[in-house]
């Protein structure tokens, strides 16, 4: 099964990172990233851009609203994501916990993906969707 587990972060948890040795943090995600990779679980990890430099598309007027970052309501932002192969949820959970920047502010949600198999595979898009999937090599 594949787990996302995205890093999310409150701003004032982003401000007390503003001091920290990158070259350190870089040290730690990279032992951390490493120690799944030799677990044979990492299947995709990517940092996310600052708030700041996104953009949100609200879909609630037409045309739709376009606004620049920073989003004032937000209170937790996603900084980036893991995704992993592994057997369960809880082996999931347990990666999480070994997360290597921690503190007050700092949360990993985990969220299963779902797969193309769990939709109808009678549907014409679905069709189309595996036939892409098989020829780019992701199936």
């Amino acid at each position: 099964m594949k787990y996302m587990l995205i890093w999310r972060a409150t701003d004032e948890a982003y401000a007390g990172m503003a001091g920290a040795d990158f070259t350190e943090m870089i040290e730690k995600v990279g032992r951390f990233n490493q120690e799944m990779i030799q677990a044979g679980v990492l299947l995709a990890a990517e940092g996310l851009d600052d708030a700041s430099e996104g953009v949100v598309v609200d879909h609630s007027a037409e045309p739709p609203v376009v606004t620049d970052g920073p989003y004032g309501e937000t209170k937790e932002l996603f900084g980036g994501f893991y995704i992993l192969g592994v057997a369960s949820k809880q082996e999931a959970v347990e990666w999480a916990k070994r997360a290597p920047i921690t503190g007050p502010g700092f949360k990993t949600e985990i969220r299963r993906v779902t797969t193309i198999d769990e939709f109808p595979q009678d549907n014409e898009w679905i069709q189309k969707e595996r036939a892409w999937r098989e020829a780019t090599g992701q199936l």
